[in-house]
């Protein structure tokens, strides 16, 4: 079991001072993946419902907004040595693919392979409309990207033809440090995310779910791997408690009912606070080195 991070990161709180502070701790304290999200625009009003909260809202202060995930982590890659890097999520359908690609694959090259790519579909309507990218077909158009991410990554000369995207032969380098590319983790709930585990993901990873809510999910994915020829041993299983109560007496739980990795909510006011925000991680990382 390894312990993760995820920290959001809003303006103007994440200064490149508290990156650095995090990154430098995350190396000395054996963090398994510092893991960062993506919203490029936020809305005051917006019908959307996000799924993690009762409301249907978002919760981030008025007046802020998130750093640009890659950019971040390319930060991170210049002042890390042994942490992984990771996006949880990256909306890849609102996305050019092929800058896309290019900015993973240097991310991973100068950071000698520590790129894990989390990527999803999306739920915030307004965000696709404001990008000028349709929300409807978001999951097909995922499909279609994950896979010119894989041509660019892994061949020579690339090239896809597409219902929704079409590249034309062509080359691109660097190629990623890792092979056959970086991993690619599916974030999602339901079963179109389990689906695309199955298909083309190295991960799933989950938001909000307590141990006991890993039965259901697991055993379905269980069954969709066995139609694609694979099996659970080949997936990374990464969960985010997220706001739920997470006690350290809860990783032997969570490892008991499948998870590989717990990505916990990091929240520092500044680099001064880092320390004593790991000091109360400590017994999380103990504990999950134990088990």
């Amino acid at each position: 079991m390894r312990i993760d991070l995820w920290m959001p990161t809003p303006n103007p709180f994440t200064t490149p001072e508290l990156l650095e502070a995090v990154g430098r701790e995350a190396d000395e304290r054996g963090i398994g993946t510092i893991w960062v999200g993506e919203h490029v625009v936020f809305f005051e009003n917006y019908a959307s419902a996000y799924p993690y909260a009762d409301d249907g809202k978002m919760p981030i202060p008025p007046g802020t907004g998130l750093l640009e995930p890659l950019t971040t982590l390319a930060f991170l890659a210049g002042c890390t040595r042994e942490v992984r890097l990771g996006t949880a999520m990256l909306l890849l359908p609102q996305r050019n693919p092929v800058y896309t690609a290019k900015e993973v694959g240097t991310i991973d090259w100068l950071s000698k392979g520590r790129v894990d790519l989390g990527v999803g579909v999306g739920w915030l309507e307004e965000e696709f409309e404001a990008l000028n990218v349709p929300f409807a077909r978001r999951g097909v158009r995922t499909d279609e990207y994950l896979a010119v991410l894989d041509t660019l990554w892994c061949d020579e000369p690339s090239a896809f033809e597409g219902e929704l995207y079409t590249l034309p032969s062509c080359s691109m380098q660097p190629k990623p440090v890792q092979s056959p590319h970086p991993p690619i983790h599916i974030g999602g709930e339901g079963e179109p995310a389990l689906r695309r585990t199955a298909r083309a993901g190295q991960g799933w990873h989950t938001f909000n779910r307590l141990p006991a809510d890993l039965a259901a999910p697991l055993a379905r994915l269980d069954e969709l791997l066995a139609a694609e020829g694979r099996s659970r041993s080949q997936i990374t299983v990464t969960v985010c408690p997220y706001f739920q109560a997470f006690t350290p007496e809860m990783i032997d739980q969570y490892a008991e009912a499948g998870a590989d990795k717990v990505a916990a909510l990091f929240f520092a006011g500044g680099p001064d606070d880092v320390p004593a925000a790991f000091d109360g991680l400590q017994p999380f990382l103990d504990r999950a080195a134990a088990c």
